[in-house]
């Protein structure tokens, strides 16, 4: 089910963005001239459109905050469920690898995107001031969310408190079924209009082949950070890393072709068990571990392309501070991500917005290019699990003597 899931919602996300460029080529082409004072058809329709979008990013953007407590708190109170000396190990790895991995991302933005041949968008195109508009406003703003969500998690850990454990567990069920019945099923949509609207200010047109290079360079950029992982776990390990790489190309192309680390985990544990450089009990805690909380593919391709669409959208890179400021808390949504497609996207849309500043056309792209090529972060995501997994056998278990 997981598989058909993730598959329908790319194919709804790919068909959206082809039809939001058609609808807005169309729009575009209307007649822009009023008649009688009355507003033009072009107008008209993009009032629709601009007010569609309006709510169903008030939606998006509400449902942030509960999206970070719902899957932040619970993420950090069931680290006390497995006293394994290697879970504060693969915790700090699985941070480290994703923060860095932002940071490789963040280091080539700068380097590669103002090199690209980006048209910097200069139009007279003017968007209607919409007629209909409703404000959802979030119950608090995002920074609150994640302080609330890091000082409580921790606090539940130290008191013990089974009560309220057991209630932000069930509070992440609550919104793990908003985010499956109510955010996926209308992000489609929201990226229609977004695209629709991009189209109509000639920002998708001009800037379709800058966006395949972006993706082009996320993808060697995930083979250079695994290459970068495997190296170190060599090290560490004091043995061959392609004594596990070279079993990992079932769980490689299953996660390619379900955009989830889920699903793909029976088949990630398989491969993982095929090495002789591991051994079975480190890949039974390493593996699951690190479908869950390790996902710098996914963080990688995120930071690359927020600061690529910060480029197009608002003519400048971000800061170098705001960038580490945003490089620093993605691995920290990261680690609560729900186990959706575009899960990391969706955790960290609060970030997106009150750190870099983008607004719900910023926001939309950036969950459309993602989603677009998600299935290869889940991908990198689920075969660093194997450089983890070998770190913590040198670590823990070198010379097969010592015991977890």
């Amino acid at each position: 089910m997981k598989e058909k899931k993730s598959d329908h919602l790319l194919i709804k996300i790919a068909v959206a963005v082809v039809l939001g460029i058609i609808i807005g080529i169309i729009i575009k082409s209307t007649s822009s001239q009023a008649v009688d004072g009355q507003m033009s058809t072009q107008h008209i329709l993009m009032n629709i459109v601009l007010s569609i979008k309006h709510i169903l990013g008030q939606v998006i953007f509400f449902m942030v905050p509960l999206i970070i407590i719902g899957f932040v708190t619970p993420a950090i109170t069931g680290i006390k469920n497995n006293t394994s000396k290697m879970l504060g190990a693969i915790l700090i790895m699985a941070y480290l690898s994703s923060v860095l991995a932002a940071a490789f991302a963040m280091v080539a933005g700068y380097l590669i995107i103002p090199h690209l041949d980006i048209v910097k968008n200069v139009t007279n195109i003017e968007l209607p001031e919409m007629i209909f508009k409703l404000d959802i406003a979030p119950i608090f703003p995002v920074i609150t969310a994640l302080f609330f969500s890091i000082t409580f998690g921790l606090a539940i850990i130290y008191t013990k408190s089974l009560l309220l454990e057991k209630i932000f567990n069930e509070l992440n069920n609550v919104v793990m079924l908003l985010v499956n019945k109510l955010i996926i099923p209308i992000l489609p949509f929201f990226i229609l209009t977004t695209f629709i609207e991009l189209t109509y200010l000639d920002k998708i047109t001009s800037q379709f082949r800058t966006f395949i290079y972006m993706v082009l360079i996320v993808l060697i950029g995930h083979f250079i950070w695994l290459t970068v992982l495997y190296t170190i776990a060599g090290i560490v390990s004091g043995k061959s890393p392609f004594r596990v790489l070279k079993h990992y190309a079932p769980a490689y192309a299953t996660a390619v072709g379900t955009m989830s680390s889920a699903a793909t985990l029976p088949v990630a544990l398989k491969c993982a068990n095929k090495s002789d450089a591991l051994d079975r009990d480190v890949v039974d805690f390493a593996i699951p571990m690190g479908a869950t909380i390790h996902l710098c593919g996914s963080v990688l391709t995120e930071t690359f392309f927020v600061m690529g669409i910060s480029y197009i959208l608002y003519g400048s890179l971000p800061s170098l501070g705001t960038m580490i400021v945003f490089i620093i808390l993605l691995g920290v949504f990261a680690v609560g991500a729900p186990g959706v497609p575009g899960g990391t996207v969706a955790a960290s849309v609060g970030i997106i917005i009150s750190v870099l500043g983008f607004d719900d056309t910023g926001v939309g792209l950036v969950m459309a290019i993602f989603a677009i090529q998600d299935s290869f972060g889940t991908a990198c995501n689920v075969t660093g699990d194997g450089a983890l997994a070998l770190m913590l056998q040198g670590i823990f278990k070198k010379n097969n003597e010592q015991t977890i």
